[in-house]
């Protein structure tokens, strides 16, 4: 069954940036979209981008248009989110998560993705 697992999250200044990485394990990454979400602490959890198994990508937040970019590597079995100009805004536990199928626009929901990671804390803060 496939695996994810996150890293790359931590501690950064507003202004900074973190590069989020998402290692697809047990089966091949090329099957799948991956999407990235996030979950504010005391809040629900959001997805913020989706790219799909030829590259196709959907953002779902407005807010990290220009700052952030969802990429993968098929022949790493990794997928990435670079996260730019991080705000304080931005602090939670992110997640990537699979699907077997292409990413759903002009929004996706948690439930469509069957796949989770554990999920990597990242706080801005100065």
């Amino acid at each position: 069954q496939l695996q994810l697992v996150e890293s790359g999250g931590g501690l950064v200044r507003p202004g900074g940036s973190l590069s989020l990485s998402c290692q697809v394990s047990r089966e091949s990454l090329q099957y799948y979209a991956i999407g990235w979400f996030r979950q504010a602490p005391g809040k629900e959890r959001e997805a913020i981008s989706c790219i799909a198994r030829r590259g196709g990508i959907a953002n779902y937040v407005s807010s990290i248009e220009g700052r952030f970019t969802i990429s993968r590597d098929n022949a790493k079995n990794t997928a990435y989110l670079q996260m730019n100009n991080l705000q304080p805004e931005d602090t939670g536990i992110y997640y990537c998560a699979a699907r077997y199928s292409t990413c759903n626009i002009p929004r996706t929901t948690t439930s469509e993705f069957t796949t989770w990671g554990q999920g990597t804390q990242v706080t801005v803060s100065s």
